[in-house]
Order: structure tokens, then C-alpha cells, then sequence
């Protein structure tokens, strides 16, 4: 188990945390060095989206890592996906999103079997382990972005995923050296109604 120390660093301040949740955004695969994102920090990723809030502490993710050789399993099986459905020209861009990348992790729901929560919620703490995982990544100068494409549940047959889990998507990551700019948000007090 996992244990960590809970007193705040006293050295961290609250402008940090500002400044990487409000400069956080997608960076696309067509953007990504052609270097390698060694997996100790691959594993500190992971680390972090293990650390999102989850309910009952059920904790309903879990990721398959694509990188080097085995990316190539992933071309392998999204070549498998029925095309007759899904147009070509995207699973083809799909395919070159994954050879552009460095890391593509697969992120999955991993229901509770029991169901004590409404799916929404486990959704909800995937989505959080997401969000930790690319606030992680901003601060290692890794482009990262989440893809969710029609094939999810296809996906989800041909890696053979139990009755309780599905695909949540594709988390691409690649090195990208960040150049801060402008990001379009409305103005929060549109999104405000104090009580």
C-alpha cells in the first residue's frame, strides 16, 4: 500500500498548483519529440492517477500501456475493428496518432461488482485519475491529450473486457516542450450563481 506524507511542503505555493491546472491543455501527437519518456516517470504518472478521489475507495481504473514494440499491438488491434462501421480515413488518423506518440495508455472502468455506486461515480474518479495523470504530465514537459473515439466498445471485445469494465479511451503522450499561451475559458462569473 501506498502511503504518503500528509503535512504541506512548505516550499510549495499556491500559485504552483494555480499556474499548472490553469496552463494544462491538450497537446496532439503531431506535436510530440521523437524522444523517450523514460518509465520511471511513465510509472510516476501512474502513481498520481492512482491518487484520485474515488468513493468507497473502490478505485475502478486500471490502464494498458502501448510503448516501443508494443505499440504495435495497439495498430494491431484497431486494424481488427470493423470498418464497415467506422470510417477508414479515421481509423487510419488513429493509427497514425498511435506511431506519432511515445506512450498511449488505455484507461479503463472497472466497475464495482457489487454496483454500491451509480456508474456515474466511477466514471466521475476515472476521469479525476485522468486529470491527475495530465497535470503530471504538464509539469515533465509531456504533451498529452485524451482521445475518445467511436470504437470504445470494440476495443473493449477484441482486448476481452469482463462484463464490469469498458474503455474509457486513449491517453496519448508524447515529449513536447510547452510554449505557454492563451486558453480560451468564458469568464467564470457567467458560470456563477452565489447562494
Amino acid at each position: 500500500m501506498e502511503t504518503r506524507n500528509r503535512s504541506i511542503n512548505s516550499d510549495m505555493k499556491k500559485e504552483t498548483i494555480n499556474t499548472v491546472i490553469r496552463n494544462r491543455k491538450s497537446i496532439y501527437p503531431k506535436d510530440y519529440l521523437k524522444e523517450d519518456i523514460p518509465d520511471s516517470l511513465i510509472k510516476e504518472i501512474l502513481i498520481n492517477a492512482n491518487h484520485a478521489p474515488t468513493h468507497r475507495l473502490t478505485q475502478p481504473w486500471f490502464f494498458k500501456i502501448y510503448k516501443n514494440q508494443s505499440k504495435q499491438k495497439l495498430v494491431d488491434i484497431v486494424r481488427k475493428i470493423d470498418d464497415s462501421k467506422l470510417s477508414k480515413i479515421k481509423l487510419n488518423k488513429f493509427i497514425q496518432k498511435i506511431n506519432e506518440s511515445n506512450v498511449i495508455i488505455s484507461v479503463f472502468l472497472n466497475r464495482d461488482k457489487k454496483e454500491r455506486l451509480p456508474k456515474w461515480e466511477e466514471i466521475a474518479a476515472v476521469s479525476m485519475s485522468v486529470q491527475n495523470m495530465w497535470l503530471t504530465c504538464y509539469v515533465n514537459n509531456i504533451g498529452s491529450y485524451w482521445s475518445t473515439p467511436a470504437f470504445l466498445k470494440e476495443y473493449g471485445d477484441l482486448v476481452n473486457l469482463e462484463e464490469n469494465e469498458s474503455s474509457l479511451g486513449f491517453f496519448f503522450m508524447g515529449v513536447y516542450h510547452h510554449k505557454e499561451s492563451p486558453k480560451l475559458r468564458d469568464d467564470i462569473n457567467s458560470k456563477i450563481d452565489w447562494q
